[in-house]
């Protein structure tokens, strides 16, 4: 059983979404007293994350969106692997470790429109991938099983910490917001249509996808201290990303020499790791992407010069006084 109640969005406000981000066809819905802001597809599978079928052997990544999660997947599928980078380059990251809630994410008729714009087999298997629902999904991923989702711990298996290690990844908000934005505007799947200054306002009143920001981070706080649980900040992976490599290692029960993380390091660095790594596949993949000079992998900071203005700088600044001295969340700094 679910323990949540799904309800969708009022008419008003769901129109409103529809409006700006295209991508999504049918809607959007908030879940639970916490009111998660998902598609409204979330609610054909809800159960099936709830109550998906663990193995000890699986390692998650949990994440609120754009706080390094790709760059992370790597760093830890290649310490689970034995750093194996001949094999790292022939797979897809998907594959390797994949993204359980894609298929929430994109609609059924973007998905078709995908599927007609490409002919490359390797693209279309991707493509069916990623329309694969999350129990189907589990069951295809061999073992050892490495797992991404943005969702929050609320919605997830009760026993995942009981059973699984689980890395949670946290990052500074005003990078987030603005890390998201454009994400949101170069996915074809959310194709954003708004400025800054409207999405800034979606975000701090949790009315973009997984939010809200400031409730999801807080799950993965208070669970820091069980054993099975790694809570890491993106701003100490691009400080001190030897260190971190080393005790993501020791978290993993694995055994790393130093010329192992120098060579990590090396991999993850993000000319080395946007030419190495393929993330979904080979090949381009058609109709996924609007034309921007953004890519997929950013370049891990942000500018936010001219999107924050002194009138949302403030604002944002404040909320996250606020939020911070409830949950005495402390980041690091950036230098």
């Amino acid at each position: 059983m679910f323990p949540y109640e799904i309800k969708p969005l009022d008419d008003e406000l769901n129109k409103e979404q529809l409006e700006f981000f295209k991508g999504e066809r049918s809607g959007f819905c908030t879940v639970g007293p916490d009111k998660w802001f998902l598609p409204i597809s979330y609610k054909k599978h809800a159960e099936a994350f709830y109550n998906l079928e663990l193995k000890d052997d699986d390692i998650f990544i949990v994440t609120f969106p754009r706080t390094g999660t790709t760059i992370t997947q790597e760093l830890i599928w290649m310490i689970n692997n034995n750093f194996d980078y001949e094999k790292s380059s022939k797979i897809p990251l998907f594959t390797k470790f994949p993204f359980l809630d894609l298929d929430v994410l994109i609609h059924d008729d973007f998905g078709k429109e995908m599927v007609s714009k490409n002919t490359d087999p390797e693209v279309l298997e991707v493509l069916k991938l990623w329309k694969t629902p999350v129990d189907k999904l589990a069951k295809l991923t061999p073992s050892p099983r490495h797992f991404k989702t943005h969702l929050p711990f609320s919605l997830l298996p009760t026993t995942l910490l009981d059973k699984c290690k689980v890395v949670y990844l946290a990052r500074n908000m005003k990078d987030v917001a603005l890390s998201y934005y454009y994400h949101n505007k170069l996915i074809k799947l959310h194709d954003y249509a708004g400025d800054f200054e409207r999405y800034w306002n979606y975000f701090k009143n949790d009315q973009v996808v997984y939010a809200p920001y400031w409730r999801h981070i807080e799950e993965g706080w208070e669970k820091k201290e069980h054993p099975n649980l790694m809570f890491l900040f993106y701003e100490d992976i691009i400080k001190d990303m030897k260190n971190v490599i080393r005790n993501v290692a020791k978290f993993l029960g694995k055994e790393v020499t130093d010329s192992d993380v120098d060579g990590l390091y090396n991999h993850l660095q993000i000319g080395n790791f946007s030419k190495n790594v393929p993330i979904f596949a080979k090949s381009k993949i058609n109709g996924w992407l609007n034309e921007t000079d953004e890519g997929f992998i950013r370049k891990g900071d942000s500018r936010g010069k001219s999107e924050f203005t002194d009138e949302i700088k403030k604002e944002a600044e404040e909320w996250e006084k606020e939020k911070c001295s409830r949950n005495h969340i402390v980041f690091p700094s950036k230098s």
